[in-house]
């Protein structure tokens, strides 16, 4: 079954590789795009006086006040239209499509069966922190009380931490990515 799946992906990846990067490229447009209304949001609620600039001053209330504000605007800034453009996209190309290509895609399940397994995430958010007190360690604000921590700081700790394991996983991930790809593809033309 795995064999079948890697060989369905190999011809669906030869066949539309420009597809398969028009939707990497999308998808990363996005999350740059979240991210930058994340980051406009977190300053606009403090200038608004959604929430309170420095730690000490938060309540439930307040967060839960924040995410409900920020999910909206994620929502409507970046999520509904990302989620049309991509829906058209795809449609119009799904559409174009031979029938008989879509039947061997859909019959040899290029998306795999849905699985109902779930790991809970706990590596990935430990990791996340563990990075976040090395931070805030570097920082010098080890001994700083959270009363005296800016919104602001707390926020770009976290996406710091972010951008790093991105770095560090990524950039090993994508190289490792195009040696296969160029490796298989070597393989298919000989």
């Amino acid at each position: 079954m795995a064999e079948d799946m890697e060989k369905i992906w190999k011809i669906f990846l030869k066949r539309h590789w420009q597809m398969f990067t028009l939707f990497v490229i999308g998808a990363l447009l996005a999350i740059a795009g979240a991210i930058y209304v994340f980051i406009w949001f977190v300053g606009d609620a403090q200038a608004s006086s959604l929430v309170p600039a420095t730690l000490d001053l938060w309540t439930v209330g307040y967060i839960i006040t924040f995410l409900l504000h920020m999910i909206f605007w994620e929502l409507v800034i970046i999520g509904i239209p990302a989620l049309i453009i991509a829906a058209a996209v795809y449609f119009l190309w799904w559409k174009k499509l031979p029938a008989d290509e879509r039947m061997e895609y859909r019959h040899g399940h290029l998306f795999g069966k849905r699985s109902h397994r779930t790991d809970g995430g706990g590596a990935f958010s430990f990791i996340i922190n563990l990075g976040f007190i090395l931070k805030v360690y570097l920082d010098g604000n080890w001994n700083t009380p959270f009363a005296e921590w800016t919104f602001d700081y707390l926020i770009f700790s976290y996406l710091t931490v972010l951008l790093w394991i991105a770095v560090i996983v990524g950039i090993p991930l994508a190289i490792g990515l195009l040696f296969w790809l160029r490796y298989e593809m070597k393989k298919e033309a000989s």
